[in-house]
């Protein structure tokens, strides 16, 4: 009796399932990605006894202020002026309108520019707007 040889298996790697793979790693990664937040320049904010957090990020604008007086608003660096027509446009956004102006001011900030700050957003629509200034707080 004789015996016929079978053929051998092949050794190689299945790709028929890498695009499956491929693309259920890219969906992982696209949703578990987060993204950098507005981070402004920095600043060093006054304490306070008693502090509130927003109810939420969405719909708020961040108006970051030094004590060298540069102003910036969405991680650009803006002038004073311009602040009014900013807020005006954000503001009248059909997608996500502004409702909460969150003002991050350096606690060695001049006043005078403070209150040049807070005229553009009047100008802007103060009426509408909310403003809320960032505090850290005190340790007590």
């Amino acid at each position: 009796m004789k015996f016929t040889k079978k053929s051998k298996a092949e050794a190689g790697i299945p790709t028929a399932s890498m695009p499956d793979i491929i693309f259920m790693l890219l969906i992982f990664f696209m949703v578990t990605t987060v993204f950098k937040e507005f981070r402004g320049i920095p600043v060093r904010l006054p304490a306070a006894r008693k502090i509130e957090k927003l109810p939420g990020k969405r719909n708020v604008a961040y108006i970051y202020a030094d004590d060298r007086g540069r102003v910036s608003i969405d991680d650009k660096f803006v002038e004073i002026s311009e602040i009014s027509r900013i807020m005006y446009n954000k503001m009248n956004d059909e997608i996500a309108p502004l409702r909460v102006v969150s003002m991050k001011i350096d606690e060695r900030a001049n006043m005078g520019f403070v209150t040049k700050i807070q005229e553009e957003l009047r100008e802007a629509g103060g009426a509408a707007l909310n403003v809320n200034y960032s505090t850290k707080t005190a340790s007590k």
